[in-house]
């Protein structure tokens, strides 16, 4: 069974992460410190609510540079909703500071008649990074994945974009390199292809 560490610092779908994880056969543990992470094939960062105190709580709890690290050391990680979104230098929401793991900032959905914020539902989720073994058995361009989100991320590089997705915009939904996979949708919350996107990140650690 995969070991897993979720990173707990005080917001997240904690448990409906660990029971996905837990349906595919896995071994998710829930941490609160980097000590207790161990040698865990794989780094999973969830979240919901505001960004700030998201980044917050990871500096409280020391995750920030541990996180830094971790991916410098090429090491299997994922990133849900604000998991997504601290990865990046800089958002909108409150000029929040991020991680700074990649270039890019993220961005406010503009509000106008008819348009509902936050995005809440499901919505496609169409494949740019053809061949990416991180959507191996799922639709380049048909599967539905469950959103609740005001910002989204905007990378630097197109080359980062897994997926994007259509909402007044055309924004990024996921995006994916060797060893990192992040998406803005919730897996969990995303029936039969969210599981599926869960099991093909445990294919990589």
């Amino acid at each position: 069974m995969k070991d897993i560490a979720i990173i707990n610092y005080g917001m997240g779908n904690l448990r409906s992460v660990e029971n996905a994880l837990l349906k595919l056969g896995a071994a998710p543990r829930i941490v609160t410190d980097p000590d207790s992470v161990g040698e865990a094939a794989g780094l999973l960062l969830p979240g919901v609510g505001a960004l700030q105190d998201c980044v917050d709580g990871l500096k409280s709890a020391g995750f920030d540079d541990f996180i830094r690290g971790w991916l410098g050391e090429k090491r299997p990680f994922m990133g849900v909703c604000l998991g997504l979104q601290a990865l990046f230098e800089r958002s909108e929401e409150r000029d929040v500071k991020g991680l700074g793991i990649f270039p890019g900032q993220v961005k406010r959905f503009v509000s106008r008649p008819g348009l509902k914020i936050p995005h809440m539902g499901w919505n496609l989720a169409t494949l740019l990074q053809t061949g990416s073994t991180f959507w191996k058995d799922l639709s380049p361009a048909d599967d539905r994945f469950y959103f609740v989100h005001s910002f989204y991320a905007q990378p630097e590089d197109p080359a980062l974009i897994l997926t994007s997705t259509d909402y007044d915009i055309t924004f990024t939904s996921a995006i994916a390199t060797d060893n990192v996979l992040a998406c803005q949708f919730h897996p969990e919350k995303s029936q039969s292809q969210g599981l599926q996107l869960y099991s093909n990140f445990l294919d990589s650690c």
